[in-house]
């Protein structure tokens, strides 16, 4: 099986890309959905021990832990510490749930797949791309932006230019939805053959 890294900043077209690749019928990872998960349940008691007053309804309030954050941009690394092994722990029970199934290629659909080291977990990275000015108007078209939550969010992740260093693909995303999605079908071409070496070394 070959463990594919989907991943690219906040509003480079990670969710175009990743549907394109459910539609070619590669099971896909979304590291986000799973994070939302966790804040109706499973996170929920340790978010609020850690930023007491973020939850209400036996949920996490996004909106509060968000001004929780800005008020204390140093706890982010408190939230990671809770988030990121719940997350990890949901990505290993999907991978080896897809190679018990047969599957051939699967997808991590991660935004932070490069900052937390899951590169080094996979065997291929393929970067979601566009140019700034796009990405830009993308994001703050989202409800709630704005540009100081924008700055805030590109500072934790890095740069545009170093994860596209890193990928063995870059998809650009700044054309048509038929553009990225031919782009997809291109590399699944040439890769849906390669063997896999990451599943019997980390997730086994």
């Amino acid at each position: 099986m070959l463990i594919i890294g989907l991943t690219g900043s906040i509003g480079m077209g990670k969710t175009v890309a990743a549907q394109r690749f459910r539609e070619r019928g590669v099971p896909v990872f979304d590291a986000d959905r799973a994070v939302h998960e966790l804040y109706e349940g499973p996170a929920v008691a340790a978010v609020e021990a850690a930023f007491p007053g973020s939850t209400a309804d036996g949920k996490v309030d996004r909106a509060k832990l968000s001004a929780a954050l800005l008020a204390q941009p140093q706890k982010f690394a408190v939230l990671e510490a809770i988030v990121h092994p719940l997350v990890r722990h949901a990505e290993r029970a999907f991978v080896r749930a897809q190679s018990a199934k047969g599957a051939r290629l699967v997808v991590l659909e991660v935004p932070l797949l490069l900052e937390t080291g899951g590169d080094k977990i996979v065997d291929v990275i393929i970067v979601v791309s566009a140019p700034a000015d796009v990405q830009s108007a993308r994001v703050l078209a989202r409800p709630g932006m704005t540009t100081a939550k924008l700055e805030r969010l590109l500072r934790r992740q890095l740069p545009d230019e170093k994860k596209r260093a890193k990928a063995d693909f870059v998809v650009d995303t700044s054309g048509a939805v038929a553009a990225c999605n031919a782009q997809v079908d291109a590399i699944i071409a040439h890769i849906e053959q390669r063997p896999g070496h990451a599943f019997e070394k980390h997730w086994a």
